[in-house]
């Protein structure tokens, strides 16, 4: 009767092989959608190119941007433009760097203070938002010429344009986070008669850490923004900024260096979010 049974039971098929799903690594599986999306642009590019006939002067072809990160400077003695970009960079992003953290510095201690003091918000967030309205290219020579006249450092004068686009996102996110709070966990501190500095390390800074961080990605890049600018009145030796100019200066003669310049300045941006990426996901996770 059994052995009935079992011939008689119909047996499941097993599933083809083609039906497995292939489970790409992670660091690839997240980097396939933005290089899909970055050979789009590169073919968007040159298909824009060849459509509407621009010249090579007005917009040069792909490799040719390429192939001039690898030309000599100096009349072709000199070194590699790759070299020499990433010097420059490098020297963007060591301001870029000194701007954020002083901007960050200043925009979490004035949420602090506007959390505490509801009156010193009301006289001055409106100052506060105001500032951020004033164009960047007449801030920067203003700060730059009159630090110069006290001999403050060029680096100094450079970082304090970048801190200017910093302290304010900074400001507004932390200002947001700290009164996120859920008010049931404030009234549970408040029941285990927690002390204030207890409730703002237990409670209320770990909660607007996310706000934080999203602040700190905007900042970022607008430090990288306010270095260059800050590059162009200091009459810096070294920047990526300067690059870009000198390269808008000799555009005729070389025009896949400005394009070169432009790229290398979105990178610098680039790297500088992601560093800020990296250190959310080791900040918040811990505080989870």
């Amino acid at each position: 009767m059994h052995d009935d049974a079992a011939i008689s039971a119909p047996t499941r098929p097993t599933a083809p092989s083609a039906r497995r799903r292939v489970k790409l690594p992670l660091n690839l599986g997240r980097a396939l959608p933005v290089l899909g999306v970055v050979a789009g642009l590169l073919l968007l590019w040159e298909a824009v190119k060849f459509l509407f006939g621009i010249s090579d002067q007005r917009l040069p072809h792909v490799a040719d941007v390429v192939a001039v990160f690898f030309t000599r400077t100096q009349g072709g003695t000199g070194p590699l433009l790759l070299t020499q970009m990433l010097i420059n960079a490098w020297a963007t992003f060591q301001v870029a760097l000194s701007g954020f953290i002083i901007g960050g510095v200043l925009g979490f201690a004035l949420a602090l203070l506007f959390t505490w003091v509801g009156t010193l918000e009301r006289g001055c967030l409106p100052f506060v938002i105001g500032s951020q309205t004033v164009p960047i290219l007449a801030i920067a020579p203003m700060v730059v010429i009159g630090l110069g006249q006290v001999n403050a450092p060029e680096w100094a004068a450079k970082a304090v344009v970048a801190a200017y686009l910093t302290f304010f996102p900074v400001t507004i996110g932390m200002l947001r986070g700290l009164r996120a709070t859920p008010p049931a966990a404030l009234d549970l501190m408040r029941s285990y008669a927690a002390s204030p500095l207890q409730v703002f390390f237990k409670l209320r800074l770990p909660s607007s850490l996310p706000y934080l961080f999203t602040s700190l990605k905007v900042a970022a890049t607008a430090s990288v923004i306010g270095a260059i600018v800050a590059e162009l009145p200091a009459a810096a030796q070294r920047g990526i900024g300067l690059v870009i100019l000198n390269a808008a200066q000799f555009y005729n003669s070389r025009p896949p260096a400005l394009y070169a310049a432009i790229l290398v300045a979105g990178l610098v941006g680039l790297a500088f979010y992601g560093l800020v990426v990296l250190a959310e996901k080791l900040i918040v996770r811990n505080a989870r």
